[in-house]
Parts: structure tokens; sequence; C-alpha cells
């Protein structure tokens, strides 16, 4: 089926979705804040980090703190969203065509690059830090696009789709970062095993199997259960089940509507039965109709709405709340000032911001690709502001950067600074570049 009407509900949906959730972000991240810097901080402690819970099944031991958990497990089904959203993006969405994906794709490249070249290069004297350049590569969706959102219809709708496509093409890139350099010791026969179910997906979805219990199934007890015992981070095991999930329906455009009209009709000619109750025909017929729209929807789309609202409203606002509680002992302006701390700052706030705009300047000047209609390069500077917003992603890989657990308190008084400057200069600068549209 044709999906262009899905397309434009879909990435006004998603929009929203990350906009709201993006303000209930907002919300856990303060709340953990204030938990962890009251009188509550052991109770904060012991409840995310002290308290184990998982199973033990002969050889298998899967049992661990919330915090792994929530890092290994509730962030896996985030990262497999991701995947649904990047395979979504690429077959039919903004990263569809290369003029579509240029801009943002280049925009997200020199997001990335400049910021890691920033870090490295602040910190060229302090080598013993530089394992975290990856942390200010990753901008947060959530926390951008709901910012933008407190800016109403002032804000022209296609400067949201392009911060959202040049988010997911980051995401993609923070995968990558995450599965190539943020990974120590390799189990292969794991990471066989794992591909080996990989396999048996993608053979499923060319058999035209679309049941996504099947899927579940085998993504969970084959694909993800490999990746945590194989040493690579389980959350690549998300995005990888995601690129197996069936894109196609099951019936064209043309037939769904033949039927769907044929339905109709057939549910019209019954006689109504003068009370509420429908007859054993009209139940039969909305059964049909049930059956029809199940074959006229992909999987993929059909999982993505289903769980993009469970991971904008509680997977990131728990990871928020759980990880973003920085128990500040001693003076904040020394952390804010260490050399882990100046590098993130620079890489989020400046690095993002000259990436994106040079890069989004190289692909219109060499016309590869156009301003989107409507928007003004003083938008696109503010949204490579915004763009500064790390949080989420960067939090996440600052887990994995370093071991030293008061190098990761460090980090993430950084990120959180570096946000809070991207996200202020950002909003003052779109405020201004938008009064008069």
């Amino acid at each position: 089926m044709k999906n262009r009407t899905v397309n434009t509900f879909k990435i006004s949906n998603f929009i929203n979705e990350e906009a709201y959730g993006g303000i209930i972000l907002i919300f856990a991240t303060i709340a953990a804040l204030i938990w962890a810097n009251s009188a509550f901080y052991e109770s904060y402690h012991n409840l995310w980090h002290e308290l184990k819970v998982g199973f033990v099944w002969g050889e298998i031991n899967l049992v661990g703190s919330l915090h792994h958990w929530i890092n290994d497990g509730l962030m896996a089904l985030f990262f497999f969203t991701i995947g649904l959203e990047i395979k979504r993006e690429i077959m039919g969405g903004e990263l569809s065509s290369m003029k579509k994906a240029s801009m943002p794709i280049a925009a997200a490249i020199g997001g990335m690059l400049i910021p890691a070249a920033v870090y490295a290069l602040v910190l060229v004297n302090h080598p013993e830090y530089l394992d975290g350049w990856g942390i200010p590569m990753a901008t947060d969706i959530a926390f951008a696009l709901g910012l933008l959102a407190l800016l109403g219809s002032r804000v022209n709708i296609n400067l949201k789709i392009f911060l959202t496509a040049l988010a997911i093409a980051d995401d993609l890139g923070a995968v990558l970062v995450i599965a190539i350099f943020y990974t120590d010791a390799i189990n292969f026969s794991e990471l066989i095993s794992a591909g080996f179910f990989i396999g048996i997906l993608i053979i499923a979805n060319l058999a035209g199997v679309r049941k996504t219990a099947f899927y579940a199934f085998i993504g969970f007890a084959g694909v993800w259960m490999a990746f945590v015992f194989s040493g690579v981070h389980a959350t690549i095991a998300g995005v990888l089940i995601a690129l197996t999930i069936p894109a196609r329906t099951k019936i064209s455009e043309k037939e769904y509507i033949g039927k769907f009209k044929n339905y109709i009709n057939k549910f019209k000619k019954e006689q109504p039965n003068d009370n509420p109750l429908l007859t054993k025909e009209q139940v039969h017929i909305i059964a049909e109709i049930e059956e029809l729209n199940e074959q006229g929807q992909t999987p993929l789309q059909k999982l993505e709405h289903a769980l993009h609202p469970i991971v904008a409203f509680f997977i990131l606002p728990v990871f928020a709340l759980s990880n973003a509680g920085v128990h500040i002992e001693g003076s904040v302006i020394e952390m804010l000032l260490h050399p882990i701390s100046l590098g993130i700052i620079a890489g989020l706030v400046l690095g993002k911001f000259l990436g994106i705009s040079l890069l989004s300047h190289i692909t219109v000047w060499l016309k590869i690709a156009s301003l989107p209609e409507g928007v003004s390069w003083k938008q696109i500077y503010g949204v490579a502001f915004l763009a500064g917003i790390g949080f989420t992603m960067s939090m996440f890989i600052s887990d994995l950067a370093f071991a030293d657990e008061e190098f990761k308190q460090i980090a993430k008084v950084g990120i959180m600074a570096a946000s809070f400057i991207s996200a202020t200069i950002g909003m003052i600068w779109l405020s201004w570049g938008t009064k008069k549209s």
C-alpha cells in the first residue's frame, strides 16, 4: 500500500509524542536531581543500585540492579523503537531519497564528528579522559522537540521534520559508535549465535511471517540473550531486531479499498435490530473489517505506533529518573571546570552548532539539497543549538565510556550544564528568528 497519508499522519503524531515526552523528561530529571541531593539520597541509591532483581536458570544468571535492567533491558526496547523509526524513514520517510536525506544526514554527520573533535581538542593534554569523546555526539530528540513545541505554530512543521530526521540519523550514528568503540571483550561464539537467530528473523520476514509474537520471542530468547553474554551492549540487539520486522502490507491499496467498500455496503444493507445490539451478520462483518485492517497495515508501523508512547512516556522518564540523580559532593563549580565537563560542554554547545550549521551550508552550496520550504538559515542555526541537548543518549554513552564513578558523575554534570546552555541559546535564538513568521 502507498503510505503518503499514513506518513503525514505518523510524522505529526511522532513529533507530538516526542514533544510531550520531552516535557515529562524534564520533570523526571528535576525530580531525580532533587531526590539525589536531599536527605533521601540513600533511598535513591538503594532503589536503583542496590536492589537486585532477576532470575537464575541453570547456568544462566540474569540478576542485576534496577539501574542495570533499565540501561540494558528497557533501553533495548528504546533502541528497538529507534530501529523501527530508522527503517521507516529510510523506506518511506525523510531519509527515503537522496534529495530528502542529504541535508539532515550531512547535518547529523557534522553534528557527530565536530563535537567529538572539539572534545578531543579540549582534552588533548588529558589522555586519561579521552574515552569520553563519544558523549557530545548525541542529540536527545525528545528534549529538543519538547522545547520546540513550546514555540507552537510559530515554528514551521518542516523545521520540526528536519530536526526529527537529523536526530534519527544521529541516533544511527550513536548506535554504531556504541557497537564499535564502546565494546570491550567480545565473545564471538555468542555473536555467532545472535547472527543465527537474526538470520531466522530475516528468513521469516522473506517468507511472509507477520506475527509480532514470533519476532518478539526469537528476538528476546535468541538475539537479545546472546548479546547480553557477548560483551557487545545488549541495546544493539534492539536495533538489529527492528531491522528484520516486515515493512510490507499483505494486500494492495486498491484491494484494501475495494474490500472495505464492499463490507461497508453489506453493513448498511443489514436490517437494524431496533435495540442496542448488532445483528450476527454485522458482528461478522466487523470481524472481517478488523482482519482486513490487519492485512492493510505493516507490522513495522503497527509496532512503532504501539511502542512509541511507551518509550516517550515511560521508558525515557524512568531512565532519566534512575540516571540523572547526580549526588553532588563538594563544589559544583569544580565539577563544571573539570576537563571532562569542559570537553562535553564545548562539544555539545559549540561543536554541535558548528557541525550542523557548516555541513548544512555545504550541502546547500553544492546544490545537493535545498533548505526545507518555509525554513530560514536563522531557524537552522536555532535547531543546531537545540541539537546540543545530548541528555539521554549522552548519559547512556557516559556510563559506557568511563569505569570510574567519579568520572561518570562529572560527565553527567557536564551533560546537564551543556544541555541547559544549548536549550537556552536555542530557544532565545528561535524566539528571535520566528517572531515575524
